[in-house]
């Protein structure tokens, strides 16, 4: 299997060698060993993702070939964000809902702007699922054990793109699941090179770990489609497999690790397990021993162990787990996990971004009105905040939100995500008048409620 474009980096007055990626079709270039004397020939690739329509039924491969043939006869500039359907191409028109370009960000400085000569575009054609979770039931009056996905599904779409955190976090998750197909695929010796396909978010309630690992998954079953034509997201009830009986829980675990064996049978189905709070799962074995924990902990925290040992085997299984709680993880879990990253409250270049992808939504939909001027308020993202708030011939309106939305953003220091992603709602119902506010009137009640909020939280 071949590594994904957002693991390729180029570097400049380096010659490249040209070879053929088996899983998609398309050529990756990676740099020779000795630089060209005269010219440099090199091609940024990047990810384009088209959603089909629910209603069509066109050939992947035929809605990837011709998307490409567009993508070369235009001049395009690139950057990340959608690209207009072309009216004029009756076939992707019928069939295509949206064409964008992702992880341009991995490789553009200072933003500057990729030219469409610049780039080799790597296109991946999806299709939502429509169908929604799918619970699976137990037969004796216990709680489900798990929730299905089937991938990509509706429920997700957007999901991935919503997430804001601090820079970096996600493409180093996405290269970590890359590495992690691909070696396993190419058979890499265990023994020589470990890893477990495990990886563990923690930090506080509040902050996305959930999202972020069914976003990744959903991101994941749209990059590696070529490979794996179907995808699952198995989301585990871990509260039902402690049983009322006695030494019965650690069974459970194994009853459910057998039905997802059966899944990852299907060597082109890939399967996405996410263990949500974990703790409760693989509860430190020491507190049990010491008796301040039930005495079958220990029998669920041996089960689980021992069932995700078995998944190694399989190259097509990716294990996401959170937990709010880490001390309280059995120290073995811990050790397996080949990512453990941490997922804070958000920085303020984050907290900023937040906030403006909310009010930006505010004034799409006219909740919030903008100023008379102007049809359309942009505001510009953290990275040329400083640039516009320095520029004497931006524009005064503009510069006042600027101003006013970085000044709440300021205050929301040591929030959550989530809690972030519900200030924009509460400083609407705070409002004297919520039918007929405006940007600034909206981002002032904005501020006024981010301290008010900001003073309630509890002491760390």
């Amino acid at each position: 299997m071949a590594t994904t474009p957002m693991d390729i980096s180029i570097q400049k007055s380096i010659e490249t060698t040209t070879t053929h990626d088996v899983s998609d079709g398309h050529d990756v270039s990676f740099p020779s060993s000795s630089p060209s004397p005269i010219h440099t020939h090199h091609k940024f690739l990047v990810s384009v993702e088209v959603c089909l329509k629910p209603s069509s039924t066109a050939r992947i491969e035929d809605v990837r070939l011709a998307v490409e043939r567009m993508l070369e006869k235009r001049s395009l500039s690139y950057a990340d964000g959608p690209i207009p359907v072309p009216i004029d191409d009756q076939f992707l028109f019928e069939n295509v809902q949206r064409i964008s370009v992702c992880d341009t960000d991995e490789w553009v400085n200072n933003h500057d702007i990729l030219l469409f000569w610049q780039v080799k575009p790597v296109v991946h054609v999806f299709q939502l699922s429509e169908e929604g979770p799918c619970e699976e039931l137990s037969g004796d009056g216990q709680l489900s054990s798990f929730n299905e996905w089937i991938l990509p599904a509706m429920e997700f779409d957007g999901m991935w793109e919503s997430l804001i955190y601090e820079s970096g976090l996600k493409q180093r998750l996405l290269r970590y699941a890359a590495s992690a197909l691909l070696v396993t695929e190419k058979g890499v010796n265990p023994f020589l090179v470990s890893w477990n396909r495990l990886i563990l978010l923690h930090g506080p309630p509040g902050t996305g770990k959930t999202s972020l690992c069914k976003a990744l998954a959903q991101k994941l079953s749209i990059r590696f489609n070529s490979r794996y034509p179907q995808c699952q997201l198995i989301e585990v009830n871990a509260h039902s497999l402690f049983s009322k009986w006695f030494s019965e829980s650690g069974k459970l675990v194994a009853k459910l690790f057998q039905k997802i064996q059966e899944m990852i049978e299907e060597e082109n189905n890939l399967v996405f397990v996410l263990i949500d709070e974990v703790e409760s799962l693989a509860a430190a074995r020491k507190a049990a021993l010491s008796g301040s924990e039930p005495s079958d902990s220990i029998r669920v925290v041996n089960a689980l162990l021992t069932q995700m040992d078995k998944l190694k085997a399989s190259p097509n299984v990716i294990i996401l787990t959170t937990s709010n709680i880490t001390a309280a993880i059995d120290i073995a879990f811990v050790d397996r996990a080949d990512i453990k990253a941490y997922v804070g409250p958000p920085p303020l270049q984050a907290r900023y971004e937040i906030l403006r992808s909310c009010l930006q939504e505010l004034l799409r939909t006219g909740i919030v009105s903008n100023f008379q001027d102007s049809d359309h308020l942009v505001l510009p993202d953290y990275s040329t905040l400083r640039e516009k708030l320095n520029a004497p011939t931006e524009a005064q309106p503009v510069l006042n939100f600027c101003k006013q939305l970085l000044e709440a953003a300021e205050a929301c220091e040591g929030m959550s995500g989530r809690s972030l992603r519900k200030l924009p709602f509460l400083a609407h119902g705070a409002l004297s008048n919520p039918y007929g506010c405006n940007a600034s009137e909206f981002l002032c009640a904005m501020i006024d409620t981010a301290r008010r909020e900001h003073s309630e939280l509890p002491e760390s």
